[in-house]
């Protein structure tokens, strides 16, 4: 059995696109500029057969015209919800796919767009350790802006991602782990994970490596969106919401440090 290899693509200042191949054909996710994709599958030598969109913003779906032009037959998957014209596959939550040899479990995450999707591989036929694509809902250390939704929907749909697996590879789409990490550490400056892991994150940058995948495992230590019921994390969202009172539901801790990092 072939083994699939992970590669995130960079794109435009901070974006990635995963590409998810075996050798000889490929599954790209949210390929928001098609150069630097084509270039990827031109340098691998790989048949791009599938794309996974997560949402609809230009970032997202940039290439998807040029890539369907250059692959006649191409499956490009994504949410119903949401007007994306180049879509051959609509999905919404619930739904399995067949993509590759491989089965694809369709999660509703809305919050950062109305109708976001992810998609997990839980787990890949090679053995390997699941993959949730996550878009813009999941980030490391944080999570996305609420453009379209609630702090209600993103908790939700948070929740959904973090019931996975603790070994789940996160691999959302933008290269935000640091400045996110700044953030956290305002949050929960005392949490030694969260310390080792801006050391090791910041190492790895230095050395213009990617930060990602993260887990599920290393979010729920380090992710301040995710620790809602943390008394450190409660406290330090009640100090700067002090007038009215914050109430310690996870619902207004979360909506406190959503607004807190607007601001950041």
């Amino acid at each position: 059995m072939s083994r699939w290899s992970l590669l995130p693509i960079p794109a435009f200042s901070d974006n990635y696109i995963w590409l998810l191949h075996d050798g000889k054909t490929a599954l790209a996710v949210d390929p928001g500029d098609a150069a630097p994709l084509e270039a990827a599958l031109a340098a691998h030598g790989l048949e791009l057969r599938a794309i996974l969109v997560t949402h609809h913003h230009p970032d997202h779906v940039g290439g998807l015209a040029a890539l369907r032009r250059q692959w006649p037959g191409l499956r490009v998957i994504g949410p119903a919800r949401e007007d994306i014209h180049e879509l051959s596959e609509r999905v919404r939550g619930g739904q399995h796919l067949q993509v590759l040899g491989e089965q694809i479990r369709v999660l509703d995450v809305p919050g950062h767009t109305a109708g976001h999707v992810a998609y997990v591989i839980d787990p890949p036929r090679d053995g390997s350790a699941p993959l949730l694509f996550c878009g813009d809902t999941l980030f490391a250390a944080g999570c996305g802006r609420l453009f379209e939704g609630t702090p209600a929907q993103m908790q939700a749909s948070l929740a959904q991602l973090v019931a996975l697996a603790p070994e789940t590879r996160v691999c959302c789409t933008h290269e935000y782990t640091l400045a996110n990490l700044r953030f956290a550490l305002a949050v929960e400056p005392a949490n030694p994970r969260l310390q080792e892991r801006q050391r090791r994150e910041q190492a790895r940058r230095d050395a213009d490596e990617p930060t990602l995948p993260s887990s599920i495992a290393l979010e729920l230590d380090t992710n301040p969106f995710l620790r809602c019921t943390e008394p450190a994390v409660q406290a330090a969202a009640r100090e700067r919401a002090p007038q009215p009172a914050l109430s310690s539901d996870p619902l207004a801790v979360f909506t406190a440090l959503r607004q807190w990092k607007n601001q950041f």
